[in-house]
């Protein structure tokens, strides 16, 4: 009988890693937000990493969170690396590139697994209000992959998202 519980919990095991491995090899994650300003009064707050303490939900996860930046004070070349605890874990930021209509971000997570992303606003003009759109491309790891069984990433982290437009929003309309 303990055989034949042993011998079901593995095929489940192998199952689950199995489907797994069906999972894409690439994600990406995004959510956008209307805001009241033109994209020279919010790209600031973007692309200075000093300015992200207001309005990132990420920097909210650990108060003590350790953070270092390096590089420019502001845009192309700026460096940013944090180490923290269980939620945030430990990674770098370097701007990549600023222009009127966009902010990349190259983004490289250490731990709690490692990955290489990269962030991307996206800013549209509309009259007086700007569509910012906050995504994230990289790839999909295994371990990733076997998460995605469990939880729905892209709602997990497009909550994330939309909270810090949400609150970019009310930076850039003060």
């Amino acid at each position: 009988m303990l055989l034949y519980i042993l011998l079901a919990f593995f095929a489940l095991i192998v199952g689950l890693l199995a489907y797994a491995s069906t999972k894409p090899n690439t994600v990406r994650y995004e959510r956008s937000a209307v805001i009241n300003a033109s994209p020279e009064k919010i790209v600031p707050h973007i692309a200075d990493f000093h300015k992200w303490k207001a309005w990132s939900p990420y920097e909210k996860l650990d108060p003590q969170m350790k953070r270092g930046y390096s590089g420019a004070d502001s845009g192309t070349g700026a460096k940013y690396n944090w180490e923290g605890n269980n939620k945030v874990g430990m990674g770098t930021m370097e701007i990549i590139e600023v222009a009127p209509t966009a902010v990349k971000v190259d983004l490289r997570f250490i731990r709690p697994f490692k990955n290489e992303c990269l962030a991307i606003f996206t800013f549209v003009p509309q009259g007086s209000s700007t569509t910012v759109t906050w995504a994230m491309d990289g790839p999909n790891l295994f371990m990733g992959k076997v998460m995605s069984v469990f939880m729905n990433m892209d709602k997990m982290i497009g909550k994330q998202f939309a909270e810090g437009l949400a609150s970019l929003k009310a930076v850039a309309e003060k």
